[in-house]
């Protein structure tokens, strides 16, 4: 990798993590477009090398919340092991469809879908998320180890889970507040990216470099991020990268039917 190269991965890192830490999204759904569409990326490698950034990214931000006792420690323990194990079940599906690009295509396309329209709707009626009460995430335990079993299946075979689909799950399906929704995501998300980033790094898809530059970039991003969310709109921001995402989607569902028709 060269100089400016490592630069310019840098630097998405570092939007991806402002913009992450603004709008309660994961960088992985900045990270990963971006991998494909600007730096070229063949499609598998750009799924190992995110998720393997995230790595630094989640415990980072998990340390941050710690402190700030942000964490639900118990719902951490559930997820974070029926995650892991299905980041491992992921992780051996994409091992069988890695070079089946049609299918991940398909697979990032309905699933940056599901990112784009929550955005705008989220966006365009300033909608925002519950703010529940308490310092825990309710439900039972096997509802916490579905949702963390089923999530750790999504990241390894796409890289994709922490404020992706944790987040919302917590809030939106148990209920939980928001802060601790965060907080408890970003602790039982690292045993998944873990997981999924090893089983990568075994299966020749990673590019550790860009990794490094990309979760560093995402770390210091994070900060700046939390800081705009005082002085910045966050609705009108999340309407603008929900129809940006909507793009995002709608041309990997068209690589997806290209590459099969072809």
């Amino acid at each position: 990798m060269n100089p400016i190269t490592g630069i310019l991965i840098f630097l998405t890192g570092l939007i991806a993590g402002t913009l992450g830490g603004l709008l309660g999204i994961g960088g992985c759904v900045i990270m990963l477009p971006a991998l494909i569409f600007i730096f070229k990326y063949p499609l598998p490698l750009a799924i190992g090398t995110t998720i393997t950034a995230v790595i630094l990214t989640a415990t980072s931000g998990a340390i941050g919340h710690i402190k700030l006792k942000n964490v639900d420690y118990s719902t951490t323990k559930v997820v974070a092991v029926s995650g892991a194990v299905g980041a491992a079940v992921g992780s051996v599906i994409f091992f069988y469809v890695a070079n089946k690009f049609w299918l991940l295509n398909f697979i990032l396309g309905f699933a940056f879908l599901y990112v784009s329209v929550r955005m705008i709707y989220e966006g365009i009626f300033k909608r925002k998320m519950k703010m529940s009460a308490g310092d825990k995430v309710p439900g039972s335990t096997l509802a916490k180890s579905l949702i963390g079993f089923f999530i750790g299946i999504i990241t390894g075979i796409v890289g994709l889970g922490g404020g992706y689909a944790l987040v919302p799950s917590f809030i939106y399906i148990l209920g939980s507040p928001v802060k601790i929704a965060v907080g408890t995501s970003l602790a039982s998300f690292i045993s998944m990216a873990v997981v999924s980033g090893a089983f990568k790094l075994y299966q020749g898809v990673v590019d550790v470099i860009a990794a490094i530059f990309l979760g560093v970039g995402t770390i210091i991003g994070a900060q700046i991020g939390a800081r705009l969310t005082k002085v910045v709109p966050s609705w009108a921001i999340k309407a603008i990268f929900g129809f940006v995402f909507l793009f995002v989607s709608l041309k990997f569902i068209y690589m997806g039917f290209h590459t099969l028709m072809s």
